[in-house]
């Protein structure tokens, strides 16, 4: 059986369709197991019900009619009990629920088990049987091993927004999916399909070569032009490290291996659009394997760039399209390039039916302050073409043909928005005082970019963690130091007399060099950070030599170590470093200041060593992604246990107010950069902790000043007090949402003000 069962679970996740996928199941299953129906229920849990959706047994026209509550029938209690139920003869149990429409009248034995993923029910899958008898041990081992194996892809399916689509084709007006970036907007849709689809190329055999290689080169350059044009077109608009996408894309481009890869096609004797699809279709599938979702929505790059180059392939030639002044963007998924091409053509809010929330569109769509909405699922585009919408961004909630109050309503919400946004931006180069006086810092998190112009500090008061990684990771060798140097000087002088605190090399986890690989069956427990360049100081002093040298003139320089776990790191570190001064110093005929040097707190071991490493190092500055992740156990790139990754978890909480206690006590300065300083309800936390400095992305800066700006550290005090002695998280989220909401910062966490 189990040879069986692999068929039927690898051929339902082959199928692009979620129909079809299902019907197939069922019919598969029904073979198998030798029965005389199989249906498939799924959850809708806005609704409190489950729909049959798929069945081979069961009347075809009930199919996505008959719901039946979560509470009512046997459906109902495989759901509540979240447990198999075998039954010899369903009509005469009590729960049983007489659904005329259905035509079960025949059906006497009833299996039914529960698809749950992470704990929640996402639908049942029962089998029935004329003959009175209970299902055997084997077939129920059967269903539940079955049920398990379905949940992962049911989930996946979920979480692209396509059993929402399905479950809701009764009202095709309203649509919910995945919010990707907040905001609100209305407007009228506007469908765009692409013009060239490598999908739909046939495998052709070609003699030319030379010529094929010739088109090949032609349109790659053509694309990377196009590329060009897309970052010029946006400079300005956004960051210039959101702009480092385009970047990227030509990086691809003019990358070696695909042309190498393409042009070996071609000698293979494949003209050059069927030898581009063969090499981008590879690339697509490696990148679809990998479990980390960041990378794994790099396949939607590698098809978009690929598409690009056939659209110049085929020579094809775009014709006027009249757009409405108000373009609402959907797409069968929406590319970084089609929203870079239609930002500036009136854009006012995207709709993906597929794509997630680690998309470099939904990264552009947050840069420039567009609503975006992903993962719609598989509803036809030509339900979206030319009707006016309304998209919340918030809530992930689309309108079509919204009606005259549902205008009215999200109209005063829009005007809300606006307001608060512009209070925000009044507030941007104020500094963040509390209203009883208490001062805090705000500085962001970069990496990508060396310079830095005024519009892109948002505020801020200097840098509170300065990737190095990052330009390690753009590279095919180790930089040279002089090259370090000059990156540094340019990152320092952009913030004359303020902090700029840079983290010594920190990869390993999920940050890996490709000309220095690190293989390890679980990285984020392994050679990673302070443990790399401890154990590499060729690697360290050369890094470090730079950063002094580049401060030379600067004095603004503070150095960061990642990943300490012991003492003993620190007392070489420093050993390292010091050895890095004297140097520099012998070599210059100028005195030159010596850096202060901190290290970050994300092991939980130094938790409970703060006392002695306050007598060796300068500052302190925590990594909450890390910290949380360790102290909870929970790898949140998993998709598996990324639901118990909450910063807000309630030792989380008591372990970042102990770190403050205790840094309190000994007069050193802390910072904390990490997604929690950048939410609203995280930054009061953290305030009325003691902590000193906040870093987080740029554009979350003004909004969080704001904030601070808003309340008084004695009310934040109390509002820690009461988290501070809460059991969930869950708890913590809903008393911060309810203060929000008293506070008037209802605005930074849904629609309106």
């Amino acid at each position: 059986m189990l040879t069986t069962l692999r068929r039927i679970v690898l051929a339902f996740g082959q199928e692009p369709d979620l129909d079809s996928a299902l019907q197939s199941l069922v019919s598969q299953v029904k073979t198998a197991m030798a029965t005389q129906c199989c249906s498939i229920y799924l959850a809708n849990e806005e609704l409190q019900h489950f729909l049959l959706m798929a069945s081979d047994g069961l009347a075809k026209d009930s199919l996505g009619q008959v719901r039946i509550a979560f509470n009512e029938g046997l459906v109902g209690m495989v759901g509540q009990r979240e447990e198999p139920i075998n039954i010899a003869n369903a009509q005469r149990h009590p729960r049983f629920k007489h659904a005329p429409e259905v035509k079960e009248e025949a059906f006497n034995a009833f299996l039914g088990t529960p698809i749950i993923h992470q704990r929640r029910v996402l639908g049942i899958i029962s089998v029935q049987q004329q003959e009175s008898r209970q299902f055997n041990e084997n077939e129920e081992a059967f269903l539940v091993t079955l049920a398990a194996q379905l949940a992962t892809t049911l989930s996946s399916a979920e979480s692209r927004g396509m059993i929402s689509a399905m479950c809701k084709r009764v009202d095709k007006t309203h649509l919910r999916a995945i919010p990707g970036a907040s905001g609100l907007a209305s407007g009228q849709c506007f469908v765009s399909r692409p013009l060239a689809d490598l999908r739909r190329i046939t495998l052709t055999k070609q003699g030319n070569k030379s010529k094929q290689k010739k088109r090949l080169q032609l349109a790659i350059a053509r694309a990377y032009r196009d590329m060009s044009q897309m970052r010029n077109r946006m400079s300005g608009t956004i960051p210039k490290d959101t702009l480092d996408i385009f970047d990227m894309y030509q990086q691809m481009l003019s990358s070696a291996s695909i042309g190498d890869d393409i042009e070996a096609n071609i000698d293979a004797g494949w003209d050059a659009q069927s030898a581009l699809k063969l090499v981008i279709d590879r690339y697509v599938a490696q990148f679809e394997a990998v479990e980390d979702s960041y990378i794994r929505e790099r396949a939607v790059d590698i098809r978009d760039l690929g598409n690009r180059v056939l659209l110049h392939l085929q020579d094809y030639q775009q014709k006027h399209v009249r757009l409405p002044d108000d373009l609402i963007l959907v797409a069968q998924e929406v590319t970084a390039s089609m929203l870079a091409e239609y930002q500036h053509k009136g854009l006012r809010a995207i709709i993906s039916l597929s794509g997630s929330i680690n998309s470099h569109a939904v990264i552009l769509a947050r840069a420039l302050g567009i609503p975006a909405i992903m993962g719609v699922g598989d509803l036809p585009l030509t339900s979206f073409a030319e009707r006016p919408a309304i998209v919340d961004g918030y809530s992930g909630e689309v309108f079509l043909s919204p009606s005259a109050e549902q205008v009215t309503h999200y109209q005063r919400l829009m005007d809300e928005e606006r307001e608060l946004q512009q209070e925000v931006r009044e507030v941007t180069e104020l500094e963040p005082v509390t209203e009883d006086g208490h001062a805090i810092e705000l500085l962001m998190n970069a990496g990508l970019v060396a310079e830095f112009d005024q519009s892109m500090k948002h505020g801020s008061s200097g840098i509170g963690l300065y990737r190095t990684e990052i330009a390690f990771m753009e590279r095919t060798s180790f930089p040279s130091e002089q090259e370090q140097v000059s990156a540094y000087q340019n990152v320092l002088a952009s913030f004359p007399g303020q902090t700029v605190v840079m983290r010594t090399l920190d990869i390993g986890g999920d940050k890996t060099l490709e000309y220095f690989p690190i293989n390890e069956a679980n990285p984020f427990l392994g050679w990673r950070g302070i443990r790399v360049t401890l154990d590499h100081p060729e690697i360290f002093l050369v890094q470090v030599r730079a950063m002094i040298r580049a401060n030379i003139g600067q004095e603004n320089l503070q150095i960061l170590l990642p990943m300490i776990t012991s003492l003993q790191e620190v007392d070489e570190a420093l050993r390292l470093i010091e050895q890095a001064f004297l140097e520099i110093a012998q070599e210059q005929s100028v005195d030159i200041q010596k850096p202060q040097v901190g290290v970050m707190i994300e092991v939980p071991s130094l938790i409970f060593q703060i006392s002695q490493l306050a007598e060796r190092v300068d500052f302190f500055s925590v990594g909450s992604n890390d910290l949380t992740q360790y102290l909870l156990a929970v790898d949140r790139n998993n998709e598996r246990v990324a639901s118990l990754y909450d910063a807000y978890h309630p030792a989380v909480l008591r372990a970042l107010n102990f770190i403050a206690k205790q840094s309190g006590e000994k007069n050193m300065s802390l910072s904390l950069c990490g997604e929690l300083a950048a939410e609203p309800g995280g930054a009061i936390l953290l305030l009325a902790m003691g902590y000193d400095k906040l870093s987080m992305n740029s554009f979350n800066i003004p909004r969080i000043k704001w904030v601070i700006r808003h309340i008084s550290l004695q009310h934040a005090r109390q509002m820690l007090e009461t988290c501070l002695q809460l059991d969930t998280a869950d708890a913590v989220h809903q008393y911060i949402n309810r203060q929000l909401e008293q506070l008037g910062f209802g605005g930074f966490i849904r629609a309106g003000k």
